[in-house]
């Protein structure tokens, strides 16, 4: 059978966050480039769609293509090593320890940025003609969700801190989903299905993912965009990621783990 039992992928999902702990530097920022390259690019062709048709459902039904193809080709986003890496740690594999994990992170938070940023770059290029005329349509559409997501949540204080906290909660709620449903399938058709339905959930519901969001408010801001560096970070990337954090490992890794791998007794049959 292509489908693989909850008792056998949550193994893999410590076997995973294990490899990734000990993967060298240069494989884990290579990965991680890649990684934040494509999604962004699969972000700006959501937007594209979505300026083109009037139907943010479409963008959203044709986002997670970028994902898939991250995924397939095996490069790491932030959102999955931080569900995965801290499982093996629990698990007490031999030699993990909370700096490797913190190590993964941090590795994988520098190539996912880089990777994102140039894509940013590429993308404002292109949208201004080399930064000589203004952008047109998706450019603005990108230039304004820059600022309602950074000041939009600036203006409600605290309050709107902790929404973006919640927000990027329920992403990676559902983006952990999508790895995990990765590792359910034996073949490609079931791992793309698996893996396309809370990718798609996630982004039409405008949730906070922070390496998506490393494309996203660069890109406002090399077009214009009227927010500074310390608002992207104070009122989005931080509360995103530390949310991103929470939600996968609490709803997605956290649980599978504790009812799959460490599981509960069972009643003995006479």
């Amino acid at each position: 059978m292509s489908y693989i039992v909850p008792s056998e992928f949550a193994t893999k999902m410590v076997d995973a966050g294990e490899s990734k702990i000990f993967m060298s530097t240069r494989d884990t920022l290579i990965r991680a480039y890649m990684a934040g390259a494509i999604l962004a690019l699969a972000a700006v062709f959501a937007v594209t769609i979505t300026v083109q048709t009037g139907e943010p459902l479409v963008g959203a039904m044709l986002f997670p293509v970028g994902f898939v193809m991250l995924y397939l080709m095996g490069f790491d986003l932030l959102t999955g090593v931080f569900v995965l890496a801290p499982l093996a740690l629990l698990d007490r594999r031999p030699g993990v320890t909370v700096k490797g994990v913190l190590r993964n992170w941090g590795l994988v938070f520098v190539g996912n940025f880089v990777g994102a940023l140039t894509v940013a770059v590429m993308m404002a290029f292109v949208f201004t003609m080399g930064f000589s005329t203004e952008p047109g349509a998706v450019g603005e559409k990108l230039s304004s969700i820059g600022e309602a997501r950074t000041l939009g949540y600036a203006e409600y204080g605290l309050a709107g801190w902790l929404t973006i906290f919640i927000r990027g909660m329920l992403c990676n709620w559902m983006v952990s989903m999508g790895v995990v449903g990765a590792m359910i399938s034996t073949n490609v058709s079931g791992k793309v299905i698996a893996m396309w339905m809370p990718i798609m959930l996630f982004f039409y519901m405008a949730f906070e993912h922070s390496v998506v969001n490393m494309f996203l408010f660069p890109t406002a801001m090399l077009m214009g965009g009227d927010f500074s560096i310390m608002d992207y970070m104070i009122w989005n990337e931080i509360p995103t990621a530390l949310g991103n954090l929470v939600g996968g490992l609490a709803f997605t890794g956290l649980t599978l783990y504790a009812t799959h791998v460490r599981t509960g007794a069972k009643r003995v049959a006479a």
